[in-house]
């Protein structure tokens, strides 16, 4: 999809008193309000948004605390920015692994990266929140001060107000390199090395030395011009001699190439797609999008979408660009908070998947084609683990799924992120982002 909300006029926000400025001028005139910041969202339900764009760009500060535990950062930055300016004086924290998006929005909703194994996912490097609520009242957010907000801000963060700029953990990066491996298989190889990369531990048990790995289907014409390639990269913490033994299982499965790099961290998302300029970050493209969380990699229907990616592109060759990808990371970090301690509700997901085939078309019934190939990828994933209620990565939503899905399957979760948007949000304004209340529905 190529989502287009409507928008009727954009204010560039200057300084941080702007954004409370912008919403109550918005609310005086009864005027929808939506807050940007690098403009990312993929998910359909911001296409009904009809109002005032609120831009964040300018928000682009960048300050460490003077004892080096903490750093100051506005609505605006992006991880290209942070990642490299902490890397420079010696530290890092929790950004996503695609360099082009903000920082704030993926950690609203929980925010996966490449420092999780370590320290937990980026909403877990909070510290202190700056928040414009809908109302137009700047507050601030943190365990003691409106700590109802805090909890509700730290995964669903995007249902409740505006974050202006906040303070998150840094940490001393010790590592100063990082070995990334890339492999790339024929089909026949598949069985064994979903295997392999289960046997590794990326379903909850591996040691947080791997950063992460993506596994990728997509079409590749030097290795089969009618049968995607099967790549894989691995993410080490660490020197090329260390990891390579570490790997052995996968040398001997015969693979058709492997690509080595040493980097450092402030360039290491370049190597996995994430680079500014790369693929994820091109824009006014049309999607078909679709995710599921799992457990582990089920070898069967591994296989069943392998085979449904060759038949459909038998079918359409011009969708070549489709990508099914495997998302795996260290999660000690992740399971070491308390599930009950914030809205996010997906701790114990340990593994994203992801399918995206991309191009430039208004024709229906190739739209109507990927969307059906999109549902029957995500439906073979969700087969694989017929025991677990689906759950979904709020982040990777495109606006089809249940609010259960996106926020949690407990009651108790539910009913208290409902009870708080009567409380701060009975308006609804902020309703545009995968809402925990649809627009129309307060």
């Amino acid at each position: 999809m190529n989502v287009q909300p409507k928008v009727q006029l954009s204010v560039q926000v200057g300084t941080e008193e702007d954004v409370a400025t912008v919403v109550q001028y918005a609310n005086s005139r009864n005027l929808s309000f939506y807050a940007v910041s690098r403009g990312h969202a993929l998910t359909k339900t911001v296409a009904r948004f009809d109002g005032i764009e609120i831009d964040l760009r300018n928000l682009d500060g960048i300050q460490i605390a003077p004892d080096n535990k903490t750093v100051h950062l506005q609505g605006g930055v992006y991880s290209y920015n942070v990642i490299r300016d902490l890397w420079d004086q010696g530290f890092v924290t929790g950004t996503g692994g695609c360099t082009c998006v903000s920082v704030i929005g993926p950690a609203l909703g929980g925010g996966h990266g490449l420092q999780q194994g370590q320290h937990g996912l980026t909403m877990d490097h909070f510290v202190h929140l700056n928040v414009v609520l809908a109302n137009g009242t700047a507050v601030s957010v943190n365990k003691t001060s409106n700590p109802d907000l805090w909890w509700a801000m730290r995964g669903a963060g995007h249902n409740f107000g505006i974050v202006t700029s906040w303070d998150a953990k840094i940490w001393e990066e010790n590592f100063k390199t990082y070995f990334v491996r890339t492999y790339e298989f024929e089909g026949s190889a598949l069985e064994p090395v979903i295997d392999e990369v289960n046997r590794m531990g990326w379903d909850g048990s591996l040691d947080p030395v791997w950063l992460a790995s993506f596994g990728l289907f997509t079409m590749n014409t030097s290795v089969s011009e009618t049968e995607p390639t099967i790549s894989w990269t691995f993410l080490y913490n660490g020197a090329k001699e260390d990891a390579v033994p570490l790997l052995a299982p996968f040398d001997a499965l015969e693979p058709v190439s492997v690509q080595d790099n040493t980097t450092t961290y402030r360039t290491i998302n370049d190597l996995v797609g994430g680079a500014i300029d790369g693929w994820l970050c091109e824009a006014n493209k049309t999607h078909i999008l679709g995710t599921a969380n799992l457990q582990n990699y089920n070898v069967t229907t591994s296989r069943a979408i392998y085979d449904l990616y060759t038949e459909k592109i038998r079918q359409h060759p011009e969708l070549g660009e489709t990508r099914v990808l495997h998302e795996s990371y260290a999660v000690q970090g992740v399971t070491g908070f308390a599930d009950e301690d914030s809205a996010y509700s997906q701790r114990d997901e340990h593994l994203l998947t992801y399918f995206d085939t991309r191009f430039d078309t208004t024709d229906d019934a190739l739209i109507s084609f990927a969307e059906e190939w999109r549902d029957q990828t995500v439906a073979l994933w969700y087969q694989g683990q017929p025991d677990r209620t689906p759950t979904t990565y709020v982040n990777y939503a495109v606006g089809y799924e249940s609010t259960e899905s996106l926020y949690g399957h407990d009651a108790w979760r539910l009913e208290r992120l409902r009870a708080l948007k009567r409380e701060y949000d009975p308006s609804n304004k902020f309703s545009w982002y995968n809402p925990i209340v649809p627009v129309g529905e307060q």
